[in-house]
């Protein structure tokens, strides 16, 4: 389902995370539209925060890879990433009031993002809001092989420390699918939904001072 609203009415923080609340989302159909859609998939993608799957050889990459992994250090950057074309897309959805929409959440404290850097240059990440206990995930992108993989590895092991319940990433994917990514209904995501806001969720549970180094992401995973 996909309602599209006033391209000249702003959305404020407050509406945007009782629509999440509410199991609804916002996109737009491309960079220069200024208009909005509201979302509610019939069909909702899911990462089951303990039954993630991190394939071998990306474990081995997480473990020893020279890049460094932070969060919550240049949205701006990682929306930037997000928005560029990419091999599978030649064009986005993150418009402008996209942009503003999710700046005003960040500032905030209810959008987190996970950078992954090569020296002193991003080179891949992602952003999602957070509420309660659920993390809706927006986008990833990356400019390096693995890049985004090892962003989302970073992030569950990041939500499974902080307590959440819920990993939502909208629609499923072949590539997601690898890391244990499902489809459930719009009934089963709203149970799944109401269960994961009544209560409290920290982002901040690992270290955000410092990088995150890839055993530390993974011994998160292992532990139960």
């Amino acid at each position: 389902m996909a309602n599209r609203d006033n391209a000249f009415i702003e959305i404020t923080p407050d509406v945007l995370l009782k629509a999440y609340a509410c199991g609804i989302f916002p996109m737009a159909d491309s960079a220069d539209d200024p208009g909005l859609h509201w979302h509610e998939p019939e069909q909702r993608g899911i990462i089951p925060l303990n039954g993630f799957h991190v394939p071998s050889r990306l474990a081995r990459t997480v473990r020893t890879t020279p890049l460094t992994v932070r969060v919550d250090r240049d949205f701006d950057a990682v929306i930037d990433g997000c928005a560029e074309p990419a091999p599978d897309r030649d064009k986005t959805w993150i418009n402008g009031r996209i942009r503003r929409m999710y700046r005003a959440l960040f500032d905030i404290g209810h959008c987190h993002t996970v950078e992954v850097y090569d020296g002193g240059d991003l080179v891949g990440g992602l952003y999602g809001v957070s509420l309660g206990r659920a993390f809706f995930g927006e986008s990833m992108f990356h400019r390096v092989t693995d890049a985004s993989k090892i962003a989302l590895v970073h992030l569950v092991a990041r939500l499974r420390a902080g307590g959440f319940r819920l990993c939502d990433t909208q629609y499923v994917t072949e590539h997601l699918k690898t890391f244990g990514a499902v489809d459930v209904s719009k009934k089963r995501y709203h149970r799944m939904l109401e269960d994961a806001l009544a209560g409290d969720a920290d982002f901040a549970a690992l270290p955000t001072h410092r990088p995150l180094s890839g055993e530390e992401a993974l011994a998160q995973l292992d532990s139960e």
